[in-house]
């Protein structure tokens, strides 16, 4: 298969897609992390998700992983809508209404099969529903970060390895983190490093998409 992992910098997953022989690569319009600069296409997803027909009639990519910038989605960013002195922040909700467009583009780019991943978020009370909710301890990472799946022409994940929910850390504030999310706070010097460190793909989170997706179009081609 041809697959493309839409804003993916770390190739997290392209990296499990390649392991099952796939033609994956990545795309985001920062250079890779991930020390495969062949299989990154550093530019707009958009542009690549949206590739024309070959000469053969047949479309670029036969699956699409996207996942969107969550920082104007993610509904844990919804104080930011509004000023001190209770003023609407027009600047953020024209962000977020320019992330919605751009979800919605994604989700109807001419692939077959995509699946759209983010946090909670208002893709769900502006767009539609997410098909599935999962945690990284499903796939047998210990650790909790809810991950929305919305999905065309694929399965719900099927949990691999159910272990514990990992460890929490408690800020003097009195909130409690997942361990991982503190760490990445912690250690991120700006907030694009931040930004990236909380985007983290969980192994086995990526292994489970690439191999049941994969999995699922290959039996449905033979059908």
């Amino acid at each position: 298969m041809k697959v493309l992992v839409a804003c993916e910098e770390s190739q997290a997953i392209t990296k499990e897609f390649r392991e099952l022989g796939h033609e994956a690569y990545s795309c985001d319009l920062l250079p890779c992390s991930g020390g495969h600069p062949e299989w990154h296409i550093q530019g707009d997803a958009l542009k690549e998700a949206y590739s024309p027909r070959d000469h053969n009639f047949h479309r670029k990519y036969d699956l699409m992983i996207a996942h969107p910038p969550c920082t104007f989605l993610a509904v844990s960013g919804n104080r930011w809508l509004y000023n001190k002195d209770g003023s609407r922040n027009e600047e953020r909700w024209e962000n977020r209404k320019k992330a919605l467009f751009f979800v919605k583009q994604l989700m109807n780019a001419p692939i077959e099969h995509i699946a759209v991943e983010n946090p909670i978020s208002v893709i769900s009370s502006q767009i539609r529903k997410p098909n599935q909710i999962v945690q990284p301890y499903m796939f047998g990472d210990e650790a909790t970060k809810t991950t929305c799946l919305w999905t065309k022409n694929l399965p719900l994940l099927d949990p691999t390895n159910i272990v514990g929910k990992g460890e929490r850390t408690v800020f003097k504030s009195g909130k409690s983190h997942p361990k991982w999310y503190a760490d990445a706070l912690s250690k991120a010097k700006t907030p694009e490093e931040r930004r990236t460190l909380r985007s983290k793909t969980f192994p086995g989170m990526a292994k489970a998409i690439a191999t049941q997706y994969s999995e699922y179009i290959i039996n449905l081609n033979q059908q």
